[in-house]
């Protein structure tokens, strides 16, 4: 088994069956492949849409929502493939994207990642791969150089780079199983940017391929009332990695600049016609407190407190 498509899934069911037909349709000739789905305990009836696909997948079903990262790191330890292709439910392969992405890691063998190009919804370019964080791109943020100094998608030819978003990002078996995986510690948001770093510092590279390209339709965007939820585990994790793989001094030097370009950023969606001033003043609030707030883990648990107990078996 060569390739294994390990999509992640939290009650984006239509999403989810749009992600499954791309993989069907951008599957590269001549190459063996598996298709797994770990459904996050979703009540939308995802699970009962893969089954009744009829197609050879290997379902796995949680009755307890878990983080991103843990749900990834199963996936990984569940699949048989050298190469696993990390999909969120909302993202969508483009043609020739596993095959691109499949020759960027075998043509390199000391890569562990290769992520793909994401467009939005509307087709528009998205960052997708970035400098590792460090006390150089917190100060290109605080002068406001972070599309030109820490950005690095875009261009053309694979090329290495700190980090690279995991919507859309194949990883070498092997060297994740080196690394112990994702950190669970991590929820959501941060969680790739850790691992990458774990890799670069075992010896691996991490490589960001242009011409691989998927549409990340993002449905958590739509989804305006957990909107506060998403912003305070974002900045909770950010400043957990920092914790981790730097100093204190750093972390909190990063907290007083992250709330300088948030607040920045409010002042100018005040007077800007159709730009959201309170959403980029709650970024600025948990850059400046990332301690505060109830995040997504916190509605993870509340869910699962109300949940009768189940196994999580693969179908």
């Amino acid at each position: 088994m060569l390739l294994s498509y390990c999509v992640v899934n939290t009650n984006g069911r239509e999403r989810l069956l749009e992600c499954l037909d791309a993989i069907e349709r951008t599957a590269p000739d001549g190459v063996e492949w598996e298709v797994l789905v770990l459904d996050n305990a979703s009540t939308d009836g995802s699970a009962e849409a893969v089954r009744a696909l009829g197609r050879d997948i290997d379902l796995i079903e949680l009755d307890r929502r878990t983080g991103k990262a843990e749900n990834d790191s199963t996936l990984l330890r569940t699949a048989r493939g050298e190469f696993c292709l990390l999909l969120n439910e909302d993202s969508e392969l483009r043609a020739g994207a596993p095959r691109r992405l499949l020759d960027a890691l075998e043509s390199d063998p000391r890569a562990a990642v290769a992520g793909a190009a994401l467009l939005d919804t509307h087709g528009r370019p998205e960052a997708s791969a970035w400098r590792l964080p460090s006390l150089g791109t917190t100060l290109a943020a605080a002068i406001f150089l972070h599309r030109s100094l820490i950005v690095q998608s875009g261009g053309s030819g694979p090329r290495e780079v700190g980090w690279a978003q995991s919507s859309a990002m194949l990883v070498r078996r092997a060297a994740a199983e080196q690394v112990g995986y994702l950190d669970p510690d991590f929820f959501v948001y941060s969680d790739e940017t850790d691992f990458c770093k774990r890799l670069h510092d075992a010896g691996w590279r991490i490589l960001h391929v242009p011409e691989a390209v998927a549409v990340h339709h993002d449905q958590l965007e739509i989804d305006t009332a957990g909107a506060e939820r998403r912003i305070v585990e974002f900045h909770r994790n950010r400043d957990r990695y920092l914790r981790k793989h730097h100093t204190r001094a750093l972390a909190e030097l990063a907290r007083v600049v992250g709330g300088w370009f948030y607040l920045v950023r409010a002042g100018a969606a005040a007077v800007l016609p159709g730009h959201r001033a309170r959403h980029w003043l709650l970024h600025a609030r948990q850059a400046l407190r990332p301690d505060r707030g109830e995040g997504i883990r916190e509605a993870a648990d509340a869910f699962n407190r109300n949940q009768p107990r189940a196994s999580a078996l693969p179908r």
